[in-house]
């Protein structure tokens, strides 16, 4: 299959670095400030990566990988997810594939350079379904990182979403993801525990059904230590795209990042020539 693109006329952004709304595209400038945040905009970079959560995650997650890929000329959006947050009076998605629709339309109009997409657990998921639908719309994905995630086509039978509270937020705890604090907070927990729970839903609902590989490179990360996710089932990433597969494995469980963000900022970088 051939990979050559038609070039791309650059776009201007506003002052606080985001693309003007597309002619022909349904996202107006104001939802796609709902969906966005940029914590160190970077107007003239060369390239972008768009950041996806994990499972009750938000963009502020990605906080400080934003500020290290600033640092390197890299131009970071990261995604807020409906229902946290400032956005924690919307609906949450409960769906991975309407999700992943409900994102493409938003991520168009920044694919005036080239563009990345990074996700971790949960988001890697939504990274993939959103690199097939970007690829069909005619957007060169120039990388795909999955970190934390097993291949879409690896099922595992998990309902963590239909535990009880208590058990969920246990479920939570062992993955070191939510600060222990935050957890003990009735107040801030009843706010986030339903973001939570959706996200579950999302993700263990969903199945990856045979469809178009990527055509971007795709590479892997993920925790020697991690439950969610074993090093063979990471490895069948590479059956999703037509372009270059590699897996690294870092010390440490599902949330590794929190240790090795230097690690995997040096990693995308690099990919981006930076």
């Amino acid at each position: 299959m051939s990979r050559n693109r038609p070039r791309r006329q650059r776009r201007a952004v506003d002052a606080r670095g985001n693309p003007p709304a597309v002619e022909g595209n349904a996202v107006s400038s104001t939802a796609a400030d709902r969906w966005t945040r940029r914590f160190h905009p970077v107007p003239d970079a060369p390239h972008r990566v768009v950041c996806l959560p994990h499972a009750g995650g938000s963009a502020s997650s990605f906080f400080a990988v934003s500020r290290a890929l600033s640092q390197r000329s890299v131009d970071v959006v990261a995604v807020q997810y409906p229902g946290r947050q400032d956005r924690r009076h919307e609906p949450c998605v409960e769906s991975l594939v309407e999700l992943a629709d409900l994102l493409v339309d938003v991520v168009l109009p920044l694919a005036d350079r080239p563009l990345a997409l990074f996700g971790h657990s949960y988001g890697a998921s939504v990274a993939f379904e959103l690199a097939v639908r970007l690829e069909a719309r005619g957007v060169a994905v120039h990388g795909l990182f999955a970190s934390g995630r097993r291949a879409p086509g690896v099922h595992r039978d998990e309902q963590a979403h239909q535990l009880p509270d208590d058990e969920l937020l246990a479920e939570i705890r062992k993955l070191n993801g939510t600060d222990s604090g935050v957890l003990q907070d009735d107040e801030i927990l009843r706010m986030v525990l339903p973001a939570i729970r959706a996200d579950y839903k999302a993700a263990e609902t969903y199945r990856w059904e045979s469809g178009p590989k990527v055509r971007a490179p795709l590479r892997a990360f993920i925790g020697d230590s991690d439950p969610k996710v074993t090093e063979a089932e990471a490895r069948r990433w590479a059956e999703h795209t037509e372009g270059d597969f590699d897996l690294e494995v870092f010390p440490g469980g599902h949330f590794y990042l929190t240790a090795h963000a230097d690690a995997v900022v040096e990693r995308i970088a690099r990919h981006c020539g930076r």
